[in-house]
């Protein structure tokens, strides 16, 4: 059988997340359920969830360096939902990463099971473990802000000939130096900054498409999110937000046929409420005037867990990057880009990527 091997650097909520399904999945296989239940593709381009197998992770907390996977995946500060217990135990360890900027100075100013907690390690040589287990692409999970180490894992990722998908607002694949290495060694990589399933980004988009389609004009909008996981303590750090914000903000801009004036578009994290946990809560609004210049308003709350909500669109993302391999494809993809990142390479709308996207799959368009 066909085999996809990944590995992970972070590994919180969203690679629990992620793990469980694999695991889920393939349990819906053997009893022949509803296969498709929460996923975009079952069968894609012949890799289904069960053929992705995580072969190293990385990470930098104390209570993760030198466990196995699946107990870290339990470990704090993790705290999303254990949708389906991970009973196989993996053989694989969690290496010691390179911390640089992975952790925000401010967290020391929180409870130990909110925050992050440096072990006293020696990062391991990563582009060693990459080629030692034969990894075909390398996930970043790392914490929003994380430049330095993102640039760092993406730079042994160059090194070793592995993939990468950059699921985090740290401009790699959208930009023109890394996108040209990726290039030059042929390597296939995806980014930036994982929309979700159904989350905060793509509901913006999708409504303001609609205002426009509808020909109404929107004079103010906003999208305001809170939660409760580290994404979001880490995010108090306003700092390191900064690419996170653009991120949010120029997704939705790019729907538009004129862009918004800046004071009239605000998108971004808002705020820490511990007891949410993983669960994310999205308030968006947007203003507008319709036939014979009369206003409207549309306010919407929208409540999810997430970490699976984003693991629903990266278990895609790996199955795509992974036939770009198999066909010798380098270079970061546009159409999975588009479809699946908040800050591609190049924007389109959702249906027009999706459209890109299923070509991809299907081997009409190279990339």
């Amino acid at each position: 059988m066909r085999q996809i091997r990944i590995a992970i650097a972070g590994l919180g909520n969203c690679a629990s997340a992620l793990i469980q399904g694999i695991e889920y999945y393939k349990k819906i296989k053997e009893h022949g359920d509803d296969r498709l239940l929460g996923l975009m593709h079952y069968d894609l381009g012949g890799y289904t969830p069960d053929t992705i197998k995580v072969v190293a992770a990385f990470d930098v907390d104390r209570r993760k360096v030198g466990k196995f996977i699946t107990q870290a995946l339990s470990s704090k500060p993790n705290c999303t939902k254990i949708f389906h217990a991970v009973k196989t135990r993996s053989p694989v360890r969690v290496s010691m990463g390179n911390v640089l900027d992975g952790i925000s100075h401010h967290m020391k100013d929180y409870p130990d099971d909110r925050r992050f907690i440096a072990a006293r390690r020696k990062p391991v040589d990563v582009v060693r473990v990459l080629k030692k287990t034969r990894t075909d692409i390398l996930l970043n999970y790392l914490p929003v802000g994380s430049e330095r180490a993102t640039a760092y894992y993406t730079d042994a990722c160059l090194k070793a000939g592995v993939s990468f998908i950059n699921c985090i607002p740290v401009f790699i694949v959208s930009s023109q130096k890394w996108a040209r290495r990726f290039t030059d060694a042929g390597i296939p990589a995806i980014g930036d900054d994982v929309k979700s399933q159904v989350g905060a980004t793509i509901v913006h988009r999708c409504l303001a498409k609609l205002f426009e389609d509808r020909g109404v004009r929107i004079d103010r909008t906003y999208q305001m999110n809170v939660g409760g996981n580290t994404d979001f303590l880490n995010m108090l750090n306003h700092a390191r937000v900064k690419t996170k914000k653009k991120s949010k903000t120029e997704a939705v801009q790019s729907i538009f046929s004129n862009p918004m004036e800046h004071e009239n578009i605000h998108i971004g994290p808002s705020d820490y409420i511990p007891w949410l946990n993983d669960n994310k809560v999205c308030f968006l609004r947007l203003e507008g005037r319709g036939f014979g210049n009369v206003p409207l308003q549309l306010e919407m709350r929208l409540s999810v867990e997430d970490s699976p909500n984003s693991s629903g669109v990266v278990i895609d993302a790996i199955r795509c990057c992974k036939l770009a391999r198999d066909r010798r494809i380098g270079g970061p993809l546009v159409s999975s880009s588009a479809y699946f990142m908040k800050h591609p390479p190049r924007q389109f709308s959702d249906d027009i990527a999706r459209e890109m996207l299923e070509d991809f799959i299907k081997g009409t368009k190279s990339i």
